[in-house]
């Protein structure tokens, strides 16, 4: 796909032109690893500490919340890893919170090394963000609010730095979801939200497809950062199924179109045989299991440790989704030398090489073609796992927390330079010099990794979609 050099990228070291063969990957501290820096209360550490030391992330749901998915896990896992790195993380949030690492200690069960607030219920939460912020969070050094379709509008309320996290723009999701007026002011709000309160906020998004929705529109291309997701590294591998095994995994909602997979199977059963399991749960389920005929298995939520069993013993990972940010589940799976089948929509245009660790399909019949050549042939399925597995060692949790934090430091030094009549100086525009005095809580960023070389076009299993 195209690449744009106008939006710096992390998170994709050492990937050749392929996309297949890996080099060594860096480590999350870079030339300090083994020698961890704690901010100190003014920002600073036992050296100049460039990062803020209060980080607060306000989303929608923790990632214990029924409802959880990408979006949830990706927080969770830069909280988790902020906190590592000494930064005081609070993610407030809404519906139920899980307990914190303190209340686990006295008996609670999922257990938080950061601290979880919740501000109310999914949908009353959004209007009660700024009170509970005020009243149990207090203040940070860095508020990240998690862009995920209703806006909190937080640079309205929050004077501080405040950073933009966008999985994905939900342009074409809101009429999946609502009525025509319902979504045309949901789309609306959205998209002002993100080009006009946080006209003067830097916005991290997961791929280079999200970035491109941003800028498609209004989002300034100077203020959009890239930070691809991680996988953590698997547990010892599994051998794969002696009978065809197929794994979709996912919520089941709308836009992952579950329904059309189905379909599908039908058309591919009869060449290909086996069975077909899908994992995961959501208001969709009760209607899919009315259309899914035989060798169809629902399993619903299932543990980390059968997740990865399935996705070991897959021939492939179906991914029939309309659209994505990224796609996590198919960079685990590629972890475990999984190819995936999905179509050629953003966010799996990234986390997929087609033709090299999987294949997009521009159709359902080509979706259906690609499914039955990969099941047939164990060779190519071999080829195809061994070059996902080693793409997917690049991207790893550790990376993804490092470029975030250099990311929140450019976003503080940002907010710190400000005019001389006190007027924040906007990210990406010139700043002029800043009078001697203490050193703003923020460093120069490192160097930006440049973009990968274009994938090549999309090579179709058949013409006839």
């Amino acid at each position: 796909m195209p690449q744009h050099t106008s939006s710096p990228v992390f998170g994709q070291e050492g990937i050749t032109a392929a996309h297949a063969a890996p080099t060594a990957h860096r480590g999350a501290a870079g030339p300090h690893a083994g020698r961890r820096r704690t901010p100190g209360p003014d920002g600073t550490a036992s050296g100049p500490s460039p990062f803020p030391r209060r980080i607060v992330f306000l989303a929608r749901r923790d990632l214990d919340n029924p409802a959880a998915g990408g979006s949830e896990l990706l927080v969770d896992r830069l909280a988790d890893g902020l906190n590592a790195e000494g930064h005081q993380v609070t993610l407030l949030c809404g519906g139920p919170a899980s307990p914190t690492l303190e209340s686990a200690r006295a008996g609670g069960a999922p257990i938080r090394g950061y601290r979880v607030v919740s501000a109310g219920g999914d949908a009353g939460h959004f209007l009660r963000a700024k009170r509970a912020f005020a009243r149990r969070v207090g203040d940070c050094d860095l508020l990240v609010e998690v862009c995920g379709g209703m806006p909190y509008l937080a640079p309205l309320w929050h004077k501080g730095p405040t950073l933009c996290l966008v999985n994905q723009v939900h342009t074409d999701l809101w009429d999946m979801r609502y009525p025509g007026p319902v979504a045309r002011l949901g789309r609306r709000l959205e998209h002002w939200a993100l080009t006009g309160p946080h006209r003067g906020s830097l916005t991290v998004a997961v791929s280079d497809s999200t970035a491109a929705a941003l800028r498609a529109i209004g989002v300034g291309p100077d203020r959009i950062r890239v930070v691809h997701n991680g996988v953590d590294a698997p547990g010892p591998l599994l051998p794969k199924a002696a009978e065809p095994l197929f794994v979709a995994v996912g919520r089941l909602v709308e836009y992952k179109r579950i329904d059309l997979l189905l379909r599908l199977w039908e058309r591919v059963r009869p060449v290909t045989g086996g069975r077909l399991v899908i994992v995961g749960d959501g208001p969709e389920r009760e209607r899919l299991q009315a259309m899914a005929g035989p060798g169809v298995m629902f399993t619903g939520r299932v543990p980390e440790a059968e997740k990865h069993r399935l996705l070991c013993r897959a021939w492939l990972l179906l991914h029939p989704s309309l659209v994505e940010g990224w796609g996590l589940v198919v960079t685990e799976a590629a972890a475990r030398g999984t190819p995936t089948v999905g179509f050629a929509v953003p966010g799996l245009r990234d986390s997929v090489v087609n033709g090299v660790t999987g294949v997009l399909a521009g159709g359902e019949s080509s979706f259906a073609a690609a499914w039955c050549a990969l099941a047939l042939s164990p060779e190519r399925r071999r080829i195809m796992g061994r070059a996902a597995e080693a793409r997917a060692d690049n991207f790893r949790w550790s990376s993804t927390v490092r470029q975030f934090r250099e990311v929140a430091a450019e976003a503080c030094r940002a907010t710190a330079r400000s005019t001389p009549g006190g007027g924040t100086v906007a990210p990406g525009t010139h700043q002029p010099a800043v009078a001697p005095g203490p050193r703003p809580p923020c460093a120069e960023p490192r160097p930006v990794v440049p973009p990968p070389t274009a994938d090549p076009p999309a090579p179709e299993v058949t013409a006839h979609d």
